[in-house]
C-alpha cells in the first residue's frame, strides 16, 4: 500500500524517526513466557494471516516454515515450536501509531453534489516535477482527457485519500470501486497541519486528522487554500483485482487484514514475519500480528503502525493512536540466534 503515516503527515508534529543511535541495533532474545498476555490471543486467526504472505518471502528457513505451517491445527505450539522472540532496538522509544482505508461517497459521473475528480496518472507526470496542486485545479490541464476514474462529494476527504495512498469509492448503487497509487506530480509534502499551527489557529498538540478536516469544511474558501497550501498532489490506479470485501493491499501486494497487519520498518523487521505487538496507553493492545505492511513515515526498530481496517469508524480509532509499548519480532530459531553477538550466545 503506497501511504503516509495518517497522524504524522497530516500534522507534520510527529517525530518518527529512529533517534541516531549505535549503527548497530540492540537485540535480545526472550522467552514466550515474558510476552505479556501472549496466552491470550488468537493464534489461530494470527496463523491465517501470516500464511498469507508467508508464501511470498524468498529465505529457504521462511519458505519451509510457510510449508509447515499449512498443516497446523495448533497454532501457538508451531510459533512457540519453531520461532524465538527476538527485541530489537535502535535506542529510539517505541512508537505505535494507526492506519486505515478511506471510503469516500462517489460517482462515475460529475454532478453539483460529486465534483471533485479523483484522476490517473496523465503521462506528462511520470518523470519528474510537474504541476502543483494549485496549477492542477486551477488550469485546467487534466479537463477532457478521460482521466478521472469517478468524482467524490468531499474535497478534504480526497485529499486524505491522497495521503492514505489507497481508498475505496461507495457508489450509490452499493458496487465499490477500490483505488490504490498510480503516481505523483514530484512536488514535496508540505504540511497543512503545520500551516494552521504557524497562522495560530491551533496549538501543535490540538491538530489531528479531524481538527483538520473539521476546519476546511467550516471554512470552505478558506478551506480549500489550506488544502493548496500542500504542492504535492497524488494521483490513482483502479484495483480491481481486489475484491471489495477483502483489505487493501500492502506493500507484500496481498491484502492487510484488519488488527492483524502492522507496517513496519523493513530494515529490523523483515516483511511477513509475525509481529508481537504491546501496545501501552488507553485501550492496550497484546496481539499477534504481520509485518505485511510498510510506510515513508515508519523508521525504526521500534515503530509500527497498525491497520484499523476500512471506512471512517477505522479512521476515528486510526487517528487518535499515538502510544509507547514495545514490538517482539518471531524469527526462525536459527534467524533468531544469528542476529545475536557472538559472545552472547
Amino acid at each position: 500500500m503506497r501511504r503516509i503515516l495518517l497522524a504524522a503527515i497530516t500534522a507534520g508534529l510527529v517525530m518518527t524517526g529512529a533517534a541516531s543511535a549505535a549503527e548497530e541495533p540492540d537485540v535480545r532474545l526472550l522467552d514466550f513466557s515474558e510476552l505479556d498476555g501472549w496466552d491470550d490471543d488468537d493464534h489461530a486467526e494470527a496463523l491465517a494471516v501470516f500464511l498469507n504472505t508467508c508464501r511470498d518471502m524468498k529465505s529457504p528457513d521462511w519458505k519451509g516454515l510457510c510449508r509447515v505451517a499449512e498443516d497446523q491445527t495448533n497454532a501457538k505450539a508451531f510459533f512457540e515450536m519453531f520461532f524465538r522472540p527476538v527485541e530489537i532496538s535502535d535506542g529510539a522509544p517505541a512508537l505505535f501509531t494507526g492506519y486505515f482505508e478511506p471510503e469516500l461517497e462517489g460517482a462515475l459521473s460529475p454532478s453539483a453534489r460529486f465534483r471533485f475528480p479523483v484522476y490517473r496518472l496523465p503521462p506528462e507526470a511520470r518523470d519528474g516535477t510537474w504541476l502543483s496542486r494549485r496549477e492542477i485545479e486551477e488550469s485546467g490541464a487534466m479537463q477532457g482527457r478521460g482521466l478521472e476514474i469517478a468524482w467524490v462529494d468531499d474535497a478534504v476527504e480526497l485529499f486524505f485519500l491522497q495521503i492514505q495512498g489507497s481508498g475505496r469509492i461507495k457508489l450509490a448503487d452499493g458496487r465499490h470501486i477500490r483505488v490504490g497509487y498510480g503516481g505523483k506530480n514530484g512536488h514535496e509534502y508540505r504540511s497543512v497541519g503545520r500551516e494552521l499551527v504557524r497562522r495560530g489557529i491551533y496549538t501543535a498538540h490540538q491538530v489531528s486528522a479531524q481538527v483538520i478536516k473539521n476546519w476546511v469544511r467550516r471554512n470552505p474558501i478558506d478551506g480549500l487554500e489550506l488544502l493548496r497550501h500542500n504542492p504535492s498532489y497524488v494521483f490513482f490506479r483502479e484495483v480491481n483485482e481486489v475484491p471489495a470485501e477483502l483489505g487493501p493491499l500492502g506493500a507484500m501486494n496481498r491484502s492487510v487484514t484488519e488488527m492483524r497487519t502492522v507496517a513496519v520498518d523493513p530494515r529490523y523487521t523483515p516483511l511477513g514475519a509475525p509481529v508481537w505487538v504491546e501496545k501501552n496507553g488507553k485501550g492496550k493492545i497484546r496481539r499477534l500480528m504481520i509485518a505485511q505492511d510498510t510506510g515513508s513515515a515508519i523508521k525504526g526498530a521500534q515503530r509500527a503502525d497498525i491497520f484499523f481496517g476500512t471506512g471512517d469508524e477505522a479512521g476515528l480509532r486510526a487517528g487518535r493512536l499515538k502510544d509507547p509499548g514495545r514490538m517482539i519480532v518471531l524469527m526462525p530459531i536459527q534467524r533468531a540466534y544469528a542476529y545475536l553477538p557472538v559472545d552472547a550466545q
